[in-house]
């Protein structure tokens, strides 16, 4: 069995050991999903993001990337300032955080993304925040990479006993 099949199945079994559901800030009060976490059989993690209500919704054919993170606290009292940095145990330049995550493809105001990462556990993130940037990561800029305003916010929260 491949990993591949192995994520497939814990996608289609939809049992999550945690998650975080988003909500949007004052200037995208419609975003709203939810980031789950699978813990692998491989020591890592599967993030599966899906999210509704992105920026340019009501656009025909509209498209954007929006820079996704997973930071320090779980705090997403509006607007969103009290999250702190980005999840970065190992002091490691941007984008090598560990909470340094793939971007979300927005298609007219709706995303779907899935990741594989060792970067983290299941332990490791629960009560931090998943935060949905109104701009694309850049990968570059210090300390962030320039990803524009927190517009989505959600607590990771455990589901099931590890």
């Amino acid at each position: 069995m491949t990993p591949e099949a192995t994520f497939s199945d814990l996608l289609f079994a939809n049992e999550p050991d945690a998650a975080a559901w988003m909500t949007g800030s004052d200037s995208v009060p419609n975003l709203n999903g939810c980031v789950k976490f699978f813990s692998t059989p491989f020591g890592g993690t599967l993030v599966a993001a899906e999210l509704f209500g992105l920026p340019n919704s009501s656009v025909k054919h509209s498209m954007n990337f929006y820079a996704m993170h997973i930071h320090e606290f779980g705090n997403c009292v509006l607007p969103f300032d009290k999250t702190g940095n980005h999840y970065n145990p190992a002091n490691m330049p941007h984008p090598f955080h560990a909470g340094d995550l793939p971007p979300i493809l927005g298609n007219q105001g709706y995303g779907f993304g899935v990741c594989y990462t060792k970067q983290f556990s299941i332990e490791d993130i629960i009560d931090r925040s998943v935060i949905i940037h109104g701009k694309a990561d850049d990968f570059t800029s210090q300390p962030s990479g320039n990803a524009g305003e927190k517009i989505g916010c959600g607590v990771i929260r455990l589901l099931k006993k590890l």
